[in-house]
């Protein structure tokens, strides 16, 4: 296992267990974190953007369903699985109340470890589908 995986695995350990210290650790002081809801730069915006996130799903778990990795470089692709429990900040900013829904999305990281910290992680993933899965109010229809 070369270091960049070893990194990306000991930070989704940390987030699983909703341990931020841990998760941290992994993470440059520098560091960057790239989602649709907006970047955070560095310790205390990726703490801050987490606690609101396990705040509104306290059950989140990461469950990595593939995985490549390069030197530097990690790329992941796994659900998000967990249940809406509190206000969650949509992407466009609007705040959306608990909803209890049951949320199973799916995911993508892009890593990049320099000097054994993540100095990039990129999370992409598809907002409808999340706002499929949160809201009783929208509905897809099909051609």
């Amino acid at each position: 296992m070369n270091v960049a995986r070893e990194v990306r695995d000991r930070y989704t350990g940390a987030f699983n267990a909703h341990d931020m210290k841990a998760l941290l650790r992994t993470f440059s002081p520098a560091g960057v974190s790239i989602s649709p809801e907006g970047v955070s730069q560095g310790h205390s915006e990726l703490a801050s953007y987490l606690e609101e996130f396990w705040t509104a799903f306290p059950d989140v778990r990461a469950v990595l369903t593939e995985s490549s990795e390069g030197e530097a470089t990690t790329v992941d692709e796994l659900l998000m699985v967990g249940t809406h429990r509190g206000p969650y900040t949509m992407p466009d900013g609007q705040v959306l109340s608990a909803t209890g829904r049951p949320v199973r999305l799916r995911c993508c990281y892009v890593c990049t470890v320099e000097d054994g910290l993540i100095t990039s992680l990129r999370l992409y993933f598809d907002q409808l589908e999340l706002l499929t899965q949160l809201s009783s109010s929208v509905t897809l229809r099909r051609s």
